[in-house]
């Protein structure tokens, strides 16, 4: 039987991409599976493969950090829970414990052992968010995890093959949503049956008793790696500290990075305290995000496995918002979470300034839009006769990236999260909302030698004569993202009704029939002195109207007008002209 000492070089790599093939395989099945648009449009998942110790040896490229990352700390878990001789083939195990897991209820974790022969060889792991989960709904109101959805702790979800009816049955008669989000967790368990079958035809080939050799490899040559890369680094420690909006009060979160001979370490002493509404975070979602932005600057080439992460550690005091305990909220835990890659950059901004990025918009802008007899209960009289249609539906959204050292920012693109937007047409298909307006907002991307990238404008409204609910979980609305090395800031996001009635950044607001909900999405910060920017490059933003020409001679002192380009400009500008006034 081959050990990783016996095994040539060109078997291990072919393992390894058999490997990576695998979960991007399974990935793939659990996208076209779904039933939700937050999973087969936007890609709110991950997948991985894990050996018996719980060692991520894999992941697919398809998925987001805090779930990739956070499924670490999961299958420590569920091994500890239902170890080996406790494990059967057919079995799986089902949880949404956010200080398990991937850090609110909405996000569900499945992992499946996998067997070669009689044999426990390695586990496939698999989460993704569903579109509800009960309780007040995806929306940072409420005060206790227990009013934030069904709480589902480790669990058989399947046993010898059979599927848990009662486990499944109770949540169905807990969420609003029950085809999509049952439809999506049996898609969970679908894509680790798939990634089962081909691990098991993989270690046939291989002539593989377990994976346990060949993770070990894995997680040696990925740990050497990333020292390696760690090496040339300069040791000490450096910290940083931002204010950002929260909910009730701004929230503080000061960062702490040391470089040391054994790795990297980032503490989170002196952040604000938890919230009392649900934007607090948990430790492995803070964990997730920190080791995603250290090894994107820091070690860019290796593997995001167990061992190339292994470098970076995190601590946060017990009880801050990056470390809340339970029964804390936490179900709106992206709006801080996503934040902690800009407090991981600045600590580097001295140690590697040719890779740290202008903040950015950080949180995704994703309306949890509701309609029917959610609706009902504020009382609004046009709904006195005809019952409107029940939907719920949880749309992403994007502002813009921060610029990098030689390059704008990335318009209108998740990060750090990773997640994509939804096509509005699906959307509009699926539910009675109209979209009226989607596209970049002009100026919003901050001034620089290389500008920030732009958010977006977007305005939705019910059709039909709907009105509409909205849980408003938006970020940036006071803070902007800051601009680095001489690079301006990004502007600010806003929220506003096209009545004039009041609109909040966070929290449930109802949209009227008729009226219109407007959201201008902040824009990244931008990157070194605005005065060496590119003179084509203004004129080019001009002509495509992401700058407008007081802009560019406020901020880049280039008179486009006078510009050798400005009858380029005019012509761009009355072509899109044109094409917006064919959607009117």
């Amino acid at each position: 039987m081959n050990d990783a000492k016996s095994l040539s070089q060109i078997n291990q790599q072919l393992m390894w991409n058999r490997l990576l093939a695998v979960v991007e395989e399974q990935a793939q099945t659990l996208i076209r599976t779904a039933f939700s648009t937050t999973v087969r449009e936007a890609g709110d998942v991950s997948v991985g493969v894990f050996d018996l110790d719980g060692r991520m040896m894999a992941q697919a490229v398809t998925g987001t950090p805090g779930h990739v990352n956070s499924m670490m700390t999961a299958a420590h878990c569920i091994i500890q829970k239902f170890p080996a001789n406790v494990t059967e083939e057919g079995d799986a195990f089902i949880t949404n414990d956010p200080w398990v897991s991937c850090g609110h209820l909405h996000d569900f974790t499945v992992m499946t052992p996998v067997f070669v022969g009689a044999k426990l060889a390695a586990y496939v792991v698999s989460t993704a968010h569903v579109v509800d989960i009960g309780g007040r709904g995806l929306g940072p109101e409420g005060r206790e995890v227990f009013e934030e959805g069904l709480f589902i702790p480790i669990a058989r979800f399947a046993r010898r093959g059979q599927v848990n009816e009662l486990l499944l049955e109770i949540i169905r008669e807990n969420v609003r949503e029950p085809l999509q989000v049952v439809g999506d967790l049996t898609s969970l368990l679908t894509c680790n049956e798939d990634g089962a079958r081909r691990l098991a035809r993989m270690a046939a080939e291989f002539n593989l008793a377990s994976f346990q050799d060949l993770a070990d490899y894995i997680d040696r040559t990925s740990y050497r790696a990333s020292m390696d890369a760690l090496s040339t680094l300069p040791r000490g420690t450096w910290t940083q500290a931002r204010t950002r909006d929260g909910y009730d009060f701004p929230v503080r979160l000061e960062a702490s990075l040391k470089v040391h001979d054994m790795g990297v370490h980032v503490d989170y002493d002196g952040t604000s305290g938890p919230s009392k509404f649900g934007i607090n975070v948990v430790l492995n979602y803070t964990t997730a995000y920190t080791v995603y932005t250290l090894k994107c600057l820091l070690a860019p080439d290796c593997p995001n496995n167990s061992g190339s992460l292994r470098p970076f550690t995190v601590s946060a005091p017990e009880g801050c918002i990056l470390n809340v305990k339970r029964p804390g909220p936490v179900a709106a835990r992206h709006i801080i979470g996503h934040m902690v890659p800009d407090m991981v950059m600045a600590c580097l901004e001295e140690v590697v300034p040719d890779r740290v990025l202008a903040e950015g918009s950080g949180t995704i802008w994703n309306p949890l839009l509701r309609g029917g007899t959610s609706v009902l209960q504020e009382g609004l009289e046009e709904y006195s006769g005809k019952l409107p249609p029940d939907f719920m539906v949880y749309h992403f959204n994007s502002g813009g990236m921060g610029a990098r050292a030689m390059k704008d920012g990335l318009s209108a693109t998740a990060f750090p999260s990773g997640v994509t937007t939804q096509s509005v047409e699906v959307v509009e298909s699926i539910a009675p909302i109209i979209f009226w307006r989607k596209e970049l907002r002009e100026d919003s991307g901050g001034p620089g030698k290389f500008r920030g990238g732009l958010g977006q404008m977007i305005e939705i409204g019910g059709s039909e004569g709907n009105a509409i609910s909205n849980h408003s979980m938006f970020d940036r609305i006071d803070h902007p993202a800051l601009g680095r090395f001489g690079g301006l800031d990004g502007q600010c996001g806003s929220v506003a009704l096209a009545s004039g009635a009041p609109a909040v950044a966070k929290g449930k607001m109802v949209i009227k029939a008729g009226d219109r909900m407007m959201l201008s999405l902040p824009g990244g910060a931008g990157y070194g002195n605005p005065l060496e920017r590119d003179r084509a490059s203004v004129a080019r933003d001009v002509a495509q109207g992401y700058v407008s020409r007081q802009a560019a001679r406020e901020y880049y002192g280039m008179d486009v007008l006078a510009d050798a380009d400005s009858d380029t400009v005019d012509a761009a500008r009355a072509a899109g002209k044109a094409v917006a006034a064919q959607h009117e």
